[in-house]
């Protein structure tokens, strides 16, 4: 499970994130609506969680834009506004549950998890692309009906790729996702990587699925096919 945390408070963000990540999930940070608009835009999260006061633009106005853009992703807003008003403005403005600080980490985990079971009922558990396919909540990895074992970062590569299937996901963004690192300085070990995952989930005997794109960065083909042009 992947969640996006928009909080301005460096600090409290990364108490926040390593709770989450002790608890088996994946977080990405933004500091910033801007920031967080722009993630919320690229990728599926199953949950965000977003501050209320956020410099420049505030957590509101980001959870307004997001739902008229269309995005069902369920939201919790944390906030310190603890009058019934702001609670009513939280929840009429399309977010899901309100949490106002300080609070305890348990209580943040319990309702984001009550989000998620809520969100499973909407939503397909299980990722399919051709014969592959992909549980975000057991990790399990199968092609064929044949289970593919792969490590915590491959999973995570896979991942977005399947997302995004049928278009390119760049090298920078796959960088910035799954080691959170300049792409620049890593550029080799997501070669290595990709390298890796090509070899479990295209093995000898099945259609090429992972495809590099020159100089963009790389795709997962939306159908199976034998034309993808393998680094």
């Amino acid at each position: 499970m992947r969640i996006l945390l928009v909080e301005d408070d460096l600090k409290a963000a990364r108490l926040l994130a390593r709770g989450f990540e002790e608890e088996g999930f994946i977080v990405d940070l933004a500091g910033s609506a801007e920031l967080g608009d722009e993630l919320a835009f690229v990728t599926d999260y199953d949950l965000i969680v977003l501050d209320w006061l956020l410099p420049s633009k505030d957590g509101l106005t980001l959870c307004r834009e997001l739902r008229q853009r269309g995005s069902a992703t369920p939201i919790l807003m944390l906030t310190a506004r603890d009058a019934l008003g702001d609670r009513v403005a939280g929840l009429n403005t399309g977010a899901d549950d309100y949490l106002t600080k300080p609070f305890a980490f348990e209580e943040l985990l319990a309702r984001s998890r009550a989000l998620l079971r809520r969100s499973e009922m909407t939503r397909p558990p299980v990722l399919c692309v051709a014969d592959l396919s992909l549980d975000p909540q057991t990790h399990v990895v199968a092609r064929g009906g044949a289970a593919i074992e792969l490590t915590p970062k491959e999973f995570a590569l896979l991942e977005i790729l399947m997302r995004h299937a049928g278009a390119v996901v760049s090298r920078s963004r796959l960088a910035e996702q799954v080691w959170k690192s300049d792409f620049l300085a890593i550029d080799n070990l997501i070669d290595v990587h990709i390298g890796k995952l090509r070899r479990k989930v295209d093995a000898p005997g099945h259609a090429p699925l992972i495809q590099t794109v020159r100089g963009r960065g790389f795709r997962l083909a939306a159908t199976m096919t034998g034309d993808g042009a393998h680094a």
